[in-house]
């Protein structure tokens, strides 16, 4: 196995990106915010840690390790007031844990992070660590840990430690969002081609007043991929998920073909996808407009028709996730006293459903496009990062750009 370490602790944007969806030109619905991300609802804060280590044949306990964790804090570090918050498991083959007490009581009470799915027991517990260590006071808390499944990882060996939660707490940074192959999106796979974190967002005018919207997503989903319509999957078929070695892991041997055969071969890449694409998508959505629970609830309940619209099926073996927060109501959760709360009404809601519908389908295109051209992962399992030129290429075939 060949050894080579990466460990990079992220708060803000520090690396080169790829272009984002427009900054090539694609023309999304809706407006965004200034940095296009959740960060621009003011107060949101995102931090990663990445783990990349080593190559070649999946040796369980060693590695390869492409992994890590994004957190999201909801207050500006210090503050512990909480937020209101509703869930919503569009398909319910994964994780999320704390939401039995958000389902019951409508408030998050702390940080969001994500990671790999069995690397939610170990950042769960720093979570509590970490808040009593930055002087929060609880007498029991219930951190949210959502998980997407890396299979370029070596997931089994539980690579991610307390330090590395910590250090993603520790870095969120509320200015623009590191996207693509960082954080808990290090060794996810989406649509077939390399996911990761993404995010998008939206300024709206609801009642006479302006809000945003942000949506970040950890996207692991498989799916016949449609950008605007388009059937980006079904056209560009040449950079498939392929391996260069022997699979050791029974489960993913069946379904992944040797480089050379994936790349001379036109085959169906909707069934591949699906297959690849098994690890599921977390999505966080995060407003600053004044929402009670139950208006969270409906925000996060559109966020699948964003993903549908992005071609996926929330098959069988994904995970599809996702939570609504709002940051308005401060104080709202205070222990004692009558809380005085404002909401916008719910016939003038449509807008709101309008922007997370749009921010989670660029959300998602914009991990794909931050991802690297090709990471090459445990038992040399390749996975291609969605090519931008080539994307523009399809989209302007079917007349959806100039």
């Amino acid at each position: 196995m060949k050894r080579i370490w990466l460990i990079l602790v992220l708060g803000f944007t520090v690396l080169a990106q790829n272009p984002r969806g427009r900054a090539l030109g694609i023309p999304f619905d809706g407006t965004p915010g200034p940095k296009n991300g959740i960060t621009d609802v003011e107060g949101i804060a995102v931090g990663h840690t990445t783990l990349i280590r080593d190559e070649g044949k999946l040796v369980p306990g060693q590695g390869p390790v492409r992994t890590g964790v994004t957190a999201i804090l909801p207050r500006p570090k210090g503050n512990w007031d909480f937020v209101m918050a509703a869930t919503f498991n569009q398909n319910g083959n994964g994780d999320m844990t704390g939401i039995n007490w958000i389902e019951e009581s409508g408030f998050l009470e702390g940080p969001i992070l994500l990671t790999g799915t069995h690397s939610v027991g170990a950042v769960r517990d720093a979570a509590i660590h970490w808040q009593i260590a930055r002087g929060r006071e609880f007498v029991f808390t219930y951190p949210v840990v959502a998980e997407t499944f890396d299979s370029l990882n070596d997931a089994n060996g539980q690579h991610v430690k307390p330090e590395h939660a910590w250090a993603a707490l520790d870095a969120a940074n509320s200015g623009p969002v590191v996207e693509g192959a960082v954080g808990g999106g290090t060794g996810m796979i989406c649509n077939g081609f390399k996911g990761g974190i993404g995010t998008a967002s939206r300024v709206l005018t609801v009642a006479g007043k302006q809000y945003t919207l942000g949506v970040l997503v950890q996207c692991n989903y498989g799916g016949d991929l449609q950008v605007l319509g388009v059937p980006v999957g079904r056209e560009i078929t040449d950079m498939r998920a392929c391996t260069t070695l022997p699979q050791t892991r029974p489960w993913l041997a069946s379904r992944i073909r040797p480089c050379t055969a994936a790349q001379a071969s036109r085959h169906d890449t909707a069934e591949e996808a699906s297959e690849l694409g098994r690890g599921s998508i977390v999505v966080i959505v995060a407003t600053d407009a004044p929402l009670l629970p139950h208006q969270l609830k409906r925000i996060a309940r559109r966020v699948g028709m964003g993903l549908g619209k992005l071609g996926s099926w929330a098959g069988n073996g994904s995970g599809d996730l996702f939570l609504a927060l709002s940051t308005a109501n401060t104080g709202a959760g205070q222990a004692n006293g009558i809380a005085k709360l404002e909401m916008i009404p719910n016939n003038v809601m449509d807008p709101m459903f309008r922007a997370t519908i749009e921010a989670t389908e660029e959300a998602v295109v914009n991990a794909m496009l931050a991802a690297p051209a090709v990471m090459t992962g445990a038992d040399g399992i390749r996975i291609f990062g969605l090519p931008g030129a080539r994307l523009v290429e399809v989209l302007k075939k079917y007349g959806r750009m100039r």
